[in-house]
């Protein structure tokens, strides 16, 4: 029933699948990540990068883009538990959307559909669960 629904409405569903995807890796972010903890490095990002771009001397600069550096590990490390948790169900959605999208009119383009709502509810979610 619900391959027929995709090759009956192949740009709709593709829109709803790419939305739960998003919700549900949004959840598992707002469960998973230290949120004050990634502001807090993005804060000290912000401040950094600001500094680089008004240091005329380039040691200086140097010495602050290996502190920005530091920080964006640090955040990248606490992103990746989520990304482990998501990352297996993710691939197995798009292994069914692969083979359900195979004979719609959209079999070609799917994946632009896909990205573009992915983008939009990622952005969407993030502000509705207020995460950095």
């Amino acid at each position: 029933m619900l391959i027929e629904y995709i090759q009956a409405y192949p740009k709709t569903s593709i829109i709803v699948i790419a939305l739960l995807v998003s919700l549900f890796i949004t959840i598992i972010n707002y469960f998973l990540m230290d949120k004050t903890r990634m502001r807090e490095l993005k804060a000290k990002q912000k401040e950094i990068n600001l500094k680089v771009k008004a240091e005329p001397d380039p040691k200086r600069k140097m010495e602050l883009s290996s502190e920005m550096m530091k920080h964006t590990m640090e955040s990248l490390r606490h992103s990746m538990k989520p990304m482990i948790v998501t990352f297996i169900p993710v691939l197995v959605v798009f292994w069914f959307i692969k083979g359900a999208f195979a004979e719609t009119i959209i079999s070609k383009s799917w994946i632009w559909y896909y990205i573009g709502s992915a983008i939009v509810g990622s952005l969407v979610f993030k502000k509705l669960f207020n995460l950095p």
